[in-house]
Protein backbone atom coordinates (compact mmCIF):
# COMPACT_ATOMS: atom_id res chain seq x y z
CA UNK A 1 0.00 0.00 0.00
CA UNK A 2 0.95 3.69 -1.06
CA UNK A 3 -0.06 6.39 1.62
CA UNK A 4 0.05 9.77 -0.02
CA UNK A 5 -0.49 12.56 2.08
CA UNK A 6 -1.37 16.53 1.83
CA UNK A 7 -2.16 16.46 -1.82
CA UNK A 8 -3.98 18.92 -3.36
CA UNK A 9 -6.50 16.71 -5.10
CA UNK A 10 -7.54 17.83 -8.70
CA UNK A 11 -9.75 15.79 -10.08
CA UNK A 12 -12.34 17.19 -12.90
CA UNK A 13 -14.28 13.60 -13.34
CA UNK A 14 -15.46 14.15 -9.41
CA UNK A 15 -15.09 18.57 -9.46
CA UNK A 16 -12.82 17.61 -6.20
CA UNK A 17 -10.25 20.33 -5.51
CA UNK A 18 -9.14 20.04 -2.25
CA UNK A 19 -6.51 18.70 0.47
CA UNK A 20 -6.70 15.36 1.07
CA UNK A 21 -4.85 12.00 1.33
CA UNK A 22 -5.10 8.99 -1.28
CA UNK A 23 -4.49 5.21 -0.13
CA UNK A 24 -2.84 3.25 -3.24
CA UNK A 25 -3.95 -0.22 -2.53
CA UNK A 26 -3.77 -3.43 -5.54
CA UNK A 27 -3.38 -1.02 -8.25
CA UNK A 28 -6.59 0.84 -6.85
CA UNK A 29 -7.58 4.05 -5.48
CA UNK A 30 -8.77 2.58 -2.19
CA UNK A 31 -10.11 5.60 -0.20
CA UNK A 32 -9.83 9.90 -0.12
CA UNK A 33 -9.62 11.41 3.48
CA UNK A 34 -7.32 12.09 6.60
CA UNK A 35 -4.99 9.35 7.40
CA UNK A 36 -2.72 8.44 9.75
CA UNK A 37 0.76 7.51 9.01
CA UNK A 38 1.04 3.59 10.09
CA UNK A 39 3.33 0.81 9.52
CA UNK A 40 0.95 -0.41 6.88
CA UNK A 41 2.29 1.40 4.33
CA UNK A 42 5.41 0.19 2.10
CA UNK A 43 5.83 3.83 1.39
CA UNK A 44 4.44 7.14 2.04
CA UNK A 45 4.64 10.13 -0.31
CA UNK A 46 4.40 13.83 0.95
CA UNK A 47 2.85 15.44 -1.26
CA UNK A 48 2.35 18.89 0.68
CA UNK A 49 2.65 21.60 -2.05
CA UNK A 50 1.68 19.62 -5.18
CA UNK A 51 -0.88 18.94 -7.06
CA UNK A 52 -2.51 15.27 -7.08
CA UNK A 53 -4.36 14.53 -10.66
CA UNK A 54 -5.37 11.53 -12.49
CA UNK A 55 -2.55 10.58 -14.51
CA UNK A 56 -2.38 12.24 -17.67
CA UNK A 57 -3.45 10.82 -20.98
CA UNK A 58 -2.00 11.53 -24.71
CA UNK A 59 -4.26 10.30 -27.14
CA UNK A 60 -1.66 11.06 -30.32
CA UNK A 61 2.03 9.99 -29.62
CA UNK A 62 4.82 7.76 -32.09
CA UNK A 63 7.06 5.80 -30.47
CA UNK A 64 8.30 4.52 -33.66
CA UNK A 65 7.74 0.86 -33.20
CA UNK A 66 7.72 -1.48 -35.19
CA UNK A 67 10.20 -0.04 -38.03
CA UNK A 68 11.99 2.88 -36.51
CA UNK A 69 13.53 1.95 -32.72
CA UNK A 70 16.61 3.63 -33.54
CA UNK A 71 14.44 7.14 -33.07
CA UNK A 72 12.07 5.75 -30.16
CA UNK A 73 10.98 2.60 -29.05
CA UNK A 74 8.29 0.95 -26.72
CA UNK A 75 10.81 1.76 -23.29
CA UNK A 76 12.02 4.74 -23.83
CA UNK A 77 8.79 6.31 -25.27
CA UNK A 78 7.06 5.02 -22.01
CA UNK A 79 9.95 6.07 -19.83
CA UNK A 80 9.84 10.07 -21.34
CA UNK A 81 5.82 9.18 -20.88
CA UNK A 82 6.23 8.69 -17.12
CA UNK A 83 8.77 11.59 -16.75
CA UNK A 84 6.33 13.89 -18.22
CA UNK A 85 3.24 12.57 -15.66
CA UNK A 86 1.70 10.37 -18.42
CA UNK A 87 0.00 7.04 -17.43
CA UNK A 88 -1.71 6.42 -20.92
CA UNK A 89 -1.09 6.74 -24.45
CA UNK A 90 -2.50 6.05 -27.73
CA UNK A 91 0.10 5.27 -30.36
CA UNK A 92 -0.21 6.41 -34.09
CA UNK A 93 -0.03 3.22 -36.67
CA UNK A 94 1.80 4.71 -39.03
CA UNK A 95 4.80 2.22 -38.46
CA UNK A 96 6.87 -0.44 -40.62
CA UNK A 97 4.61 -2.25 -41.03
CA UNK A 98 2.06 -0.42 -40.73
CA UNK A 99 -0.89 -1.45 -38.01
CA UNK A 100 -3.48 -2.82 -40.29
CA UNK A 101 -4.48 -6.20 -39.54
CA UNK A 102 -5.41 -8.77 -36.64
CA UNK A 103 -2.01 -10.41 -36.60
CA UNK A 104 0.33 -7.11 -36.78
CA UNK A 105 -1.77 -5.75 -33.77
CA UNK A 106 -1.41 -8.66 -31.76
CA UNK A 107 2.55 -9.25 -32.28
CA UNK A 108 2.52 -5.26 -30.50
CA UNK A 109 0.44 -6.10 -27.87
CA UNK A 110 2.69 -8.36 -26.75
CA UNK A 111 5.38 -5.76 -26.32
CA UNK A 112 3.14 -2.90 -24.86
CA UNK A 113 1.45 -5.15 -22.17
CA UNK A 114 5.25 -5.43 -20.64
CA UNK A 115 5.27 -1.97 -20.12
CA UNK A 116 5.06 -0.04 -16.52
CA UNK A 117 2.78 2.51 -18.22
CA UNK A 118 -0.73 1.33 -20.44
CA UNK A 119 0.18 1.93 -24.08
CA UNK A 120 -2.75 1.53 -26.35
CA UNK A 121 -2.41 0.94 -30.15
CA UNK A 122 -4.23 2.66 -32.69
CA UNK A 123 -5.21 0.99 -35.85
CA UNK A 124 -5.33 2.48 -39.62
CA UNK A 125 -8.44 2.70 -41.38
CA UNK A 126 -6.84 1.97 -44.50
CA UNK A 127 -4.68 -0.95 -45.83
CA UNK A 128 -0.74 0.50 -45.82
CA UNK A 129 -2.22 3.79 -45.05
CA UNK A 130 -3.18 4.08 -49.09
CA UNK A 131 -6.86 5.83 -48.49
CA UNK A 132 -8.43 3.12 -51.07
CA UNK A 133 -9.23 -0.07 -48.96
CA UNK A 134 -10.88 0.14 -45.31
CA UNK A 135 -9.05 -2.43 -42.85
CA UNK A 136 -11.68 -5.09 -40.72
CA UNK A 137 -12.17 -2.57 -38.82
CA UNK A 138 -14.68 -5.12 -36.81
CA UNK A 139 -12.20 -7.70 -36.63
CA UNK A 140 -9.79 -5.35 -35.43
CA UNK A 141 -12.13 -3.81 -32.27
CA UNK A 142 -12.61 -7.53 -31.85
CA UNK A 143 -9.12 -7.62 -31.22
CA UNK A 144 -8.67 -4.73 -28.73
CA UNK A 145 -8.78 -1.93 -31.02
CA UNK A 146 -9.92 1.37 -29.53
CA UNK A 147 -10.05 3.55 -32.08
CA UNK A 148 -8.59 4.17 -36.09
CA UNK A 149 -6.30 6.61 -37.45
CA UNK A 150 -4.40 7.37 -41.19
CA UNK A 151 -2.29 10.05 -39.13
CA UNK A 152 0.33 11.58 -41.19
CA UNK A 153 -1.82 11.44 -44.01
CA UNK A 154 -4.90 12.69 -45.00
CA UNK A 155 -7.87 10.71 -46.31
CA UNK A 156 -8.42 12.32 -49.66
CA UNK A 157 -11.23 10.12 -51.03
CA UNK A 158 -14.20 11.03 -49.49
CA UNK A 159 -16.10 7.78 -50.39
CA UNK A 160 -13.75 5.93 -48.56
CA UNK A 161 -14.16 8.53 -46.25
CA UNK A 162 -17.95 8.39 -45.37
CA UNK A 163 -17.61 4.46 -45.07
CA UNK A 164 -15.06 4.46 -42.38
CA UNK A 165 -17.04 6.53 -40.67
CA UNK A 166 -20.31 4.64 -41.22
CA UNK A 167 -18.72 1.79 -39.38
CA UNK A 168 -16.98 3.90 -37.10
CA UNK A 169 -20.44 4.98 -35.72
CA UNK A 170 -21.75 1.24 -35.74
CA UNK A 171 -18.79 0.15 -33.92
CA UNK A 172 -18.60 3.09 -31.25
CA UNK A 173 -14.91 3.68 -31.76
CA UNK A 174 -13.56 6.81 -32.85
CA UNK A 175 -11.68 8.21 -35.87
CA UNK A 176 -8.62 10.38 -35.85
CA UNK A 177 -7.86 12.52 -38.51
CA UNK A 178 -4.87 14.52 -39.88
CA UNK A 179 -5.97 17.36 -41.85
CA UNK A 180 -3.78 19.07 -45.02
CA UNK A 181 -4.80 18.38 -48.52
CA UNK A 182 -1.62 18.34 -50.74
CA UNK A 183 -2.75 20.28 -53.14
CA UNK A 184 -2.08 23.31 -50.92
CA UNK A 185 1.00 22.32 -49.42
CA UNK A 186 4.27 23.88 -51.80
CA UNK A 187 6.66 22.68 -48.69
CA UNK A 188 5.54 21.26 -45.39
CA UNK A 189 7.35 22.20 -41.98
CA UNK A 190 6.72 25.99 -42.34
CA UNK A 191 3.32 28.42 -42.57
CA UNK A 192 2.97 29.95 -45.89
CA UNK A 193 3.02 33.31 -45.17
CA UNK A 194 6.30 35.99 -44.16
CA UNK A 195 8.73 33.52 -42.97
CA UNK A 196 8.51 30.96 -45.97
CA UNK A 197 9.14 34.02 -48.16
CA UNK A 198 12.14 34.61 -45.64
CA UNK A 199 13.34 30.88 -46.32
CA UNK A 200 12.66 30.89 -49.76
CA UNK A 201 10.11 27.97 -48.98
CA UNK A 202 6.89 27.88 -50.46
CA UNK A 203 5.36 26.82 -47.26
CA UNK A 204 2.30 25.20 -45.93
CA UNK A 205 -0.91 27.33 -46.13
CA UNK A 206 -3.60 27.13 -43.48
CA UNK A 207 -5.83 26.38 -46.44
CA UNK A 208 -4.26 22.90 -46.46
CA UNK A 209 -6.38 22.24 -43.05
CA UNK A 210 -9.00 24.10 -42.99
CA UNK A 211 -10.82 22.87 -46.34
CA UNK A 212 -9.98 19.30 -44.90
CA UNK A 213 -11.39 20.06 -41.75
CA UNK A 214 -15.07 21.62 -42.97
CA UNK A 215 -15.23 18.36 -45.34
CA UNK A 216 -15.02 15.97 -42.35
CA UNK A 217 -16.98 17.97 -40.02
CA UNK A 218 -19.78 17.59 -42.87
CA UNK A 219 -19.94 14.49 -43.06
CA UNK A 220 -19.28 13.30 -39.62
CA UNK A 221 -22.61 15.23 -39.07
CA UNK A 222 -23.99 13.46 -41.67
CA UNK A 223 -22.90 9.72 -40.35
CA UNK A 224 -23.17 10.48 -36.70
CA UNK A 225 -19.52 9.43 -36.11
CA UNK A 226 -17.13 10.41 -33.46
CA UNK A 227 -14.51 12.33 -35.38
CA UNK A 228 -11.09 13.22 -33.88
CA UNK A 229 -9.18 16.62 -35.68
CA UNK A 230 -5.70 15.98 -34.85
CA UNK A 231 -3.21 18.53 -34.25
CA UNK A 232 -5.35 21.89 -34.96
CA UNK A 233 -3.04 24.84 -36.13
CA UNK A 234 -5.48 27.39 -37.73
CA UNK A 235 -7.68 29.82 -36.36
CA UNK A 236 -10.22 29.50 -39.12
CA UNK A 237 -10.51 25.25 -38.05
CA UNK A 238 -11.76 26.39 -34.55
CA UNK A 239 -14.30 28.67 -36.27
CA UNK A 240 -15.11 25.75 -38.11
CA UNK A 241 -15.51 23.24 -35.64
CA UNK A 242 -17.03 24.91 -33.44
CA UNK A 243 -19.95 25.95 -35.89
CA UNK A 244 -20.19 22.11 -36.77
CA UNK A 245 -20.62 21.31 -32.80
CA UNK A 246 -23.35 23.66 -32.43
CA UNK A 247 -24.80 21.65 -35.70
CA UNK A 248 -24.63 18.38 -33.52
CA UNK A 249 -21.75 16.77 -35.15
CA UNK A 250 -19.61 14.64 -32.63
CA UNK A 251 -16.33 16.44 -33.78
CA UNK A 252 -13.51 16.28 -30.84
CA UNK A 253 -10.31 18.70 -31.57
CA UNK A 254 -7.01 18.47 -29.76
CA UNK A 255 -4.15 21.23 -29.92
CA UNK A 256 -0.58 20.85 -29.41
CA UNK A 257 1.25 22.39 -26.71
CA UNK A 258 3.88 23.42 -29.33
CA UNK A 259 0.86 25.11 -31.19
CA UNK A 260 -0.26 27.32 -28.24
CA UNK A 261 3.12 28.10 -26.73
CA UNK A 262 4.86 29.24 -30.37
CA UNK A 263 4.09 31.09 -33.95
CA UNK A 264 5.94 30.98 -36.86
CA UNK A 265 8.68 32.93 -35.56
CA UNK A 266 10.28 30.15 -34.00
CA UNK A 267 11.28 28.74 -36.92
CA UNK A 268 13.71 31.52 -37.65
CA UNK A 269 15.26 30.36 -33.62
CA UNK A 270 15.18 26.85 -33.39
CA UNK A 271 15.36 25.89 -37.07
CA UNK A 272 14.13 22.35 -37.64
CA UNK A 273 13.61 21.67 -33.83
CA UNK A 274 10.61 24.19 -34.92
CA UNK A 275 9.45 22.33 -38.11
CA UNK A 276 6.38 20.15 -37.75
CA UNK A 277 3.07 19.17 -39.88
CA UNK A 278 1.01 21.48 -39.44
CA UNK A 279 3.09 23.79 -38.97
CA UNK A 280 3.27 27.13 -36.46
CA UNK A 281 1.29 29.70 -37.57
CA UNK A 282 0.67 33.28 -36.95
CA UNK A 283 0.77 34.57 -33.53
CA UNK A 284 -3.30 35.13 -34.22
CA UNK A 285 -3.99 32.12 -35.12
CA UNK A 286 -1.94 31.25 -31.80
CA UNK A 287 -4.82 33.11 -30.14
CA UNK A 288 -7.38 31.85 -31.74
CA UNK A 289 -6.48 28.11 -30.29
CA UNK A 290 -6.61 29.57 -27.25
CA UNK A 291 -10.03 30.87 -27.44
CA UNK A 292 -11.05 27.64 -28.67
CA UNK A 293 -9.14 26.08 -25.57
CA UNK A 294 -10.83 28.68 -23.42
CA UNK A 295 -14.40 28.02 -24.65
CA UNK A 296 -13.75 24.13 -24.71
CA UNK A 297 -13.94 24.12 -28.85
CA UNK A 298 -10.95 22.44 -28.15
CA UNK A 299 -11.14 19.92 -25.36
CA UNK A 300 -8.00 17.74 -25.56
CA UNK A 301 -4.18 18.20 -25.93
CA UNK A 302 -2.09 16.02 -27.40
CA UNK A 303 1.60 16.03 -27.88
CA UNK A 304 2.02 14.46 -31.81
CA UNK A 305 5.52 13.36 -29.81
CA UNK A 306 7.35 12.82 -32.74
CA UNK A 307 11.12 11.63 -32.39
CA UNK A 308 13.86 12.10 -34.95
CA UNK A 309 17.03 11.44 -34.23
CA UNK A 310 20.00 14.42 -34.12
CA UNK A 311 21.15 13.64 -37.41
CA UNK A 312 17.78 13.72 -39.11
CA UNK A 313 17.20 16.57 -38.05
CA UNK A 314 20.82 18.36 -38.36
CA UNK A 315 20.40 19.58 -42.52
CA UNK A 316 18.57 21.86 -44.68
CA UNK A 317 15.04 23.00 -43.18
CA UNK A 318 13.59 21.48 -46.40
CA UNK A 319 15.21 18.17 -46.00
CA UNK A 320 14.29 17.28 -42.46
CA UNK A 321 12.05 15.68 -41.16
CA UNK A 322 8.96 17.24 -39.47
CA UNK A 323 7.76 16.63 -35.90
CA UNK A 324 9.43 16.99 -32.33
CA UNK A 325 9.19 15.59 -29.13
CA UNK A 326 6.51 16.52 -26.47
CA UNK A 327 6.16 14.70 -23.69
CA UNK A 328 8.05 15.28 -21.37
CA UNK A 329 7.29 19.20 -21.38
CA UNK A 330 3.69 19.05 -22.37
CA UNK A 331 2.50 19.37 -18.37
CA UNK A 332 4.88 22.41 -17.90
CA UNK A 333 3.93 24.42 -21.18
CA UNK A 334 0.31 24.12 -20.33
CA UNK A 335 0.87 25.38 -16.91
CA UNK A 336 3.36 27.78 -18.06
CA UNK A 337 1.01 29.09 -21.07
CA UNK A 338 -2.34 28.42 -20.17
CA UNK A 339 -2.90 28.54 -16.66
CA UNK A 340 -0.27 31.08 -15.33
CA UNK A 341 -1.02 33.03 -17.85
CA UNK A 342 -4.70 32.73 -16.94
CA UNK A 343 -6.51 31.41 -19.70
CA UNK A 344 -7.58 28.25 -18.00
CA UNK A 345 -7.88 27.23 -14.44
CA UNK A 346 -5.91 24.42 -13.39
CA UNK A 347 -9.07 21.66 -13.63
CA UNK A 348 -9.80 22.94 -17.15
CA UNK A 349 -6.28 22.03 -18.10
CA UNK A 350 -6.32 18.89 -16.48
CA UNK A 351 -9.86 17.85 -17.73
CA UNK A 352 -7.94 18.68 -21.24
CA UNK A 353 -4.74 16.01 -20.21
CA UNK A 354 -7.00 13.19 -18.55
CA UNK A 355 -10.76 13.12 -18.37
CA UNK A 356 -11.74 14.21 -22.20
CA UNK A 357 -9.07 12.16 -23.69
CA UNK A 358 -10.08 9.20 -21.87
CA UNK A 359 -13.96 9.91 -22.95
CA UNK A 360 -13.18 10.11 -26.74
CA UNK A 361 -11.13 6.39 -26.43
CA UNK A 362 -13.75 5.61 -23.91
CA UNK A 363 -11.07 4.19 -21.44
CA UNK A 364 -12.33 3.62 -18.06
CA UNK A 365 -9.21 6.29 -16.86
CA UNK A 366 -8.51 10.03 -16.06
CA UNK A 367 -10.35 10.17 -12.65
CA UNK A 368 -8.99 9.87 -9.18
CA UNK A 369 -12.21 8.68 -7.80
CA UNK A 370 -12.25 5.66 -5.16
CA UNK A 371 -12.49 2.26 -7.09
CA UNK A 372 -11.04 4.12 -10.26
CA UNK A 373 -7.25 2.33 -11.68
CA UNK A 374 -4.47 3.84 -9.29
CA UNK A 375 -3.12 6.17 -12.03
CA UNK A 376 -2.05 9.62 -10.42
CA UNK A 377 0.39 12.37 -11.15
CA UNK A 378 1.80 14.52 -8.62
CA UNK A 379 3.40 17.75 -9.97
CA UNK A 380 4.70 21.30 -8.42
CA UNK A 381 2.72 24.00 -10.45
CA UNK A 382 4.72 26.73 -8.83
CA UNK A 383 8.29 25.15 -9.16
CA UNK A 384 10.71 26.64 -12.36
CA UNK A 385 12.44 24.03 -14.15
CA UNK A 386 15.31 24.05 -17.03
CA UNK A 387 14.44 21.96 -19.80
CA UNK A 388 18.03 20.53 -20.30
CA UNK A 389 17.79 16.58 -20.63
CA UNK A 390 15.38 13.80 -22.01
CA UNK A 391 14.63 10.13 -21.30
CA UNK A 392 13.33 9.66 -24.46
CA UNK A 393 15.74 8.30 -27.21
CA UNK A 394 15.42 11.88 -29.13
CA UNK A 395 15.95 15.10 -28.42
CA UNK A 396 14.56 17.23 -31.01
CA UNK A 397 12.47 19.89 -28.99
CA UNK A 398 12.34 23.88 -29.49
CA UNK A 399 11.66 23.89 -25.98
CA UNK A 400 15.74 23.09 -25.25
CA UNK A 401 17.07 25.99 -22.16
CA UNK A 402 12.98 27.47 -21.73
CA UNK A 403 12.18 27.42 -18.07
CA UNK A 404 8.62 26.59 -17.35
CA UNK A 405 6.63 25.93 -14.13
CA UNK A 406 5.20 23.01 -13.25
CA UNK A 407 7.71 20.25 -12.14
CA UNK A 408 6.35 15.89 -11.99
CA UNK A 409 7.63 14.81 -8.96
CA UNK A 410 6.05 11.39 -9.12
CA UNK A 411 4.10 9.26 -11.49
CA UNK A 412 2.31 6.36 -10.43
CA UNK A 413 0.50 3.83 -12.86
CA UNK A 414 -1.19 0.64 -11.43
CA UNK A 415 -0.17 1.46 -8.49
CA UNK A 416 3.05 1.50 -8.80
CA UNK A 417 5.52 4.34 -8.67
CA UNK A 418 6.93 4.43 -12.46
CA UNK A 419 8.67 7.54 -12.08
CA UNK A 420 9.99 9.93 -9.42
CA UNK A 421 12.19 13.25 -9.82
Amino acid sequence: MILIKNGRVVDPYTKRNEILDIIVEDEKIKSLGKFSEDDNYDEIIDAGGMIAAPGLIDVHVHFRTPGFSHKEDFATGAASAARGGFTTVVCMANTRPVIDSEDIYKEVQKQIEKLPINVVQAAAITKGLKGKEIVDMKALKGEGVLGFTDDGLPLMDEKVLFEAMKMAKELNVPLSFHEENPAFVNSPGVNQGKISEQLGLGGASSLAEEVMVARDCMIALKTGAKVNIQHISSGVTVDIIRMSKAQGADVWAEVTPHHFSLNEEAVLKYGTNAKMNPPLRTEEDRMKLIEGLKDNTIELIATDHAPHTEEEKNVSFGKAPSGIIGLETSLALGVTNLVKTGYLTMMELIAKMTLNPAKLYNMPYGTLKEGARADIVLFNEDELWKVEDFSSKSKNSPFIGHELYGKVKYTICRGKVVYRD
